[in-house]
């Protein structure tokens, strides 16, 4: 018979909204605390704290041997990070990386990655060691500077923090998302932040002001120049965000014969070098910058860009700001000081913050060093006081020794009187009493001490050595005591060691140097078309069909040229490369496109329609080149128009410019350049009118106003003119024929007009 289990089935309900509201909560806090952000204390992240903590018990000192990178991230994933070993061989290879680290944490020996962007080769094939700067972050793990925690199977210890020797969350920066928050800290220059900190100890309620004084800005391991105003980057370094503006180093390279190139020579902090080579090639394809005609690497150990301009008459300046304002040389590097204060709070801190609690933790260790050390001293002159009782009292320690059966209880029980302060009168030597009561025996800790004394101690210069080292004890505790009882007294040892930290680093070190520069940017907002394009001659050329090219030079006007099957000529006019060229649409919309940008007179060219969004519907009624002072008139078929400035035609986008409102059937008809002081149009209807000029308003957009009225059709073509020149037009025999008197034809804007003059052309246009 089966056994029934009588276990109660016991159900927790509970809404699911605050199950999962406390899941993530806690999926939340310890992202933020053991993954994403960094302590304030010593700048490091759980990953990065353990592998350097697992280097140094593996013993890879600075002055030691390599270890493969295999068997260190494989100690660092059983002991202490039990996660992937990419992600753990990513974060220290990074540690290793000169371009991303400004003091390096680790020796790297092999492929560790590049600036390219390369990977850094399997952990296999690379080796690893610390450097001294890692070796300063844990300086005092042994002398109890900070607390130990288990790690995550309780079979090993690891430290919570390290004690850092220096800034280290500056010194190197920082970057992490976490849930809901993240941080980016940039790099900067020990030596400044030390003196910054020594500023602090001197003055706690120092201002960010002054504080900018020691620390002017980030320093990034690649150099570059940082062009960001003081007083932005006093505000972010004040309320923890931020941002600076950084930009590569270059220099113009004389080549001899008017010609010259740029080189740049350091590169914006975390940009790839072969993205960003590949990014200005692309803007030299599309034609962005016209006025750069190559880019080349001939970077070796160094960086090395090569910038050849299309023309020696180029300005250097403009060039490399049209540059930055297009490509990676110029970047904005966020700050956002999210930190772990004290290890457990998030918070966007200020410089003056973040230093103040580097200060406060090396006080701590400071204080738990001393401790330790007392302790030590306290432990060695227990053992020395035994050690000078037994050689005081040899003859009788050493009968002890050979005759009692437990001589270390018979050593704790011997009275032993006041000959153990006896002063060396041989020595001529005089030390204090050593401090314990008389007449009692040895304590435990010293009759062991006695007991595994080595019989080649027993000499008499041995007791000599060990009077000066309990006397010299003594005194180092005295100094002990002194200093964990001052406040004063330690924020001097501080800024001591601090003094020491910025001469093993600081600018007279190897690579202490600043390396990023500062300067004023210097701004060119409008460049003019003429200074990105080399001035040449050109033909501008373009079909019936709509293909435009531009031929080399100024060809004559009347050559026969080479068109596709069943198109043909339109438009031929000269031109120059710096020129702007101006499409009019019978969808009464102005394009604008850049006689740099058009195809070479080799082929047959390409379409306008792929230059600019002119819809399949709309014809092109006039092409030209840009002239900004100028008037044009612009006329619809349904004869309304006006006049419009050139300058306010031009437009911005492909999309063009809407200038003339047509509607329905409706389409533009007219666009010419105003040259007088009359306007002569002529409808569908062959009658003309004409008018003054001063009755057509001058509008940037609109319908207009009626320039003639019709009961058919409509306007067929329209012109400007000065009345005492005449109006000329073409008669059928291509003769030009010019009338002066046009009373008959002249009246007021909007009326019919009447027929036209005998001869005049049978398309009913003027040209």
């Amino acid at each position: 018979m089966d056994q029934q289990d009588d276990t109660p089935n016991i159900e927790i309900a509970e809404p699911l909204r605050r199950a999962i509201g406390e899941r993530y909560l806690t999926y939340a806090l310890s992202t933020i605390m053991h993954r994403a952000l960094p302590d304030a204390r010593d700048g490091l992240k759980p990953v990065h704290r353990r592998i350097l903590y697992a280097m140094r018990e593996m013993k890879l000192s600075p002055n030691g041997g390599f270890r493969k990178c295999a068997g260190v991230v494989g100690e660092v994933m059983g002991k202490y990070h039990p996660h992937g070993d990419g992600a753990i061989y990513d974060a220290m290879a990074r540690l290793a990386q000169d371009f991303n680290m400004r003091y390096p944490l680790v020796d790297g020996q092999g492929n560790f990655g590049n600036i390219d962007g390369d990977n850094p080769a399997a952990m296999r094939y690379t080796e690893a060691r610390l450097t001294t700067a890692a070796e300063a972050l844990m300086a005092g793990l042994d002398e109890n500077a900070v607390d130990f925690r288990p790690n995550y199977d309780g079979r090993e210890e690891e430290p919570e923090v390290l004690p850092a020797a220096f800034p280290n969350l500056l010194a190197n920066g920082s970057s992490g998302i976490a849930v809901g928050m993240a941080t980016n800290i940039a790099p900067h220059n020990v030596e400044e932040l030390i003196n910054g900190c020594l500023h602090l100890i001197k003055a706690p309620n120092a201002r960010d002001e002054t504080l900018l004084d020691h620390i002017p800005g980030p320093d990034f391991p690649t150099g570059g120049v940082i062009v960001e105003p003081k007083e932005n980057i006093l505000e972010a370094y004040r309320t923890g965000r931020g941002a600076f503006r950084l930009r590569a180093k270059w220099e113009v390279e004389d080549l001899g014969r008017g010609q010259w190139q740029i080189v740049v020579t350091e590169i914006p902090y975390q940009v790839q070098k072969s993205r960003l080579i590949e990014k200005i090639a692309e803007l030299i394809q599309l034609k962005k910058i016209p006025i750069l005609g190559d880019v080349r690497d001939e970077s070796a150990e160094d960086i090395r860009l090569i910038l050849e301009p299309k023309s020696k008459n180029v300005e250097p300046e403009i060039l490399m700001n049209t540059l930055f304002r297009n490509s990676d040389l110029e970047i904005r590097f966020s700050l956002n000081m999210n930190v772990l204060i004290d290890g457990r709070t998030p918070k966007v801190s200020s410089l003056k913050e973040v230093l103040r609690a580097f200060l406060d933790h090396r006080r701590e260790v400071l204080q738990r060093r001393s401790q330790h050390r007392l302790d030590k001293i306290d432990h060695r002159l227990e053992v020395l006081e035994g050690f000078i009782t037994a050689f005081l009292n040899l003859d009788r320690v050493i009968d002890i020794i050979r005759y009692d059966d437990d001589p270390k209880a018979a050593l704790m029980r011997e009275d032993w009187g006041k000959d153990h302060v006896r002063a060396m009168s041989e020595a001529d030597y005089v030390t204090p009493e050593p401090a314990r009561d008389e007449g009692l025996g040895l304590t435990e800790v010293q009759a062991d001490a006695v007991l595994n004394m080595r019989l080649r101690s027993l000499r008499r210069l041995e007791e000599i050595e060990l009077r000066k080292e309990y006397d010299a004890l003594l005194v180092e505790r005295a100094g002990l005591e002194d200093l964990l009882g001052s406040e004063e007294l330690q924020w001097a040892k501080i800024a001591d060691e601090l003094r020491e930290t910025r001469a093993t680093f600081g600018k007279k070190a190897e690579g202490g140097a600043r390396r990023s520069q500062f300067a004023e940017a210097t701004e060119i907002e409008d460049v003019p078309l003429e200074a990105m394009i080399e001035r040449e001659p050109i033909t501008i050329v373009c079909s019936k069909m709509g293909w435009i090219r531009a031929m080399k030079g100024h060809i004559a006007l009347d050559q026969e040229l080479k068109f596709k099957d069943g198109d043909e000529g339109r438009f031929i006019f000269h031109a120059e490369t710096t020129d702007r060229l101006v499409v009019f649409g019978t969808n009464g919309r102005f394009y604008t496109i850049s006689a740099s940008q058009l195809p070479g007179g080799r082929g047959m060219g390409e379409p306008v329609r792929l230059m600019v969004d002119l819809p399949n519907e709309a014809e092109i009624v006039t092409l030209f080149t840009h002239r900004p002072d100028a008037k044009l008139l612009v006329v619809s078929t349904a004869g309304d128009g006006f006049i419009a400035p050139a300058e306010d035609v031009v437009a911005q986008t492909r999309a063009g410019k809407q200038v003339l409102n047509v509607r329905g059937d409706v389409r533009a008809r007219v666009c010419r350049f105003v040259e007088g002081d009359t306007v002569a149009c002529v409808g569908e209807n062959r009658k003309v009118l004409v008018f003054p000029l001063d009755e057509l308003p001058e509008m940037g957009r609109g319908k207009g106003v009626r320039l003639q009225k019709y009961k058919d059709g409509g306007l067929m073509d329209a012109t400007t003119f000065n009345m005492a020149d005449g109006l000329s037009w073409k008669d059928p025999a291509g003769r030009t024929r010019t009338e002066t008197d046009l009373r008959e034809w002249t009246g007021k804007r909007a009326s019919a007009g009447r027929m036209a003059p005998r001869g005049f052309p049978r398309d009913n246009r003027f040209t």
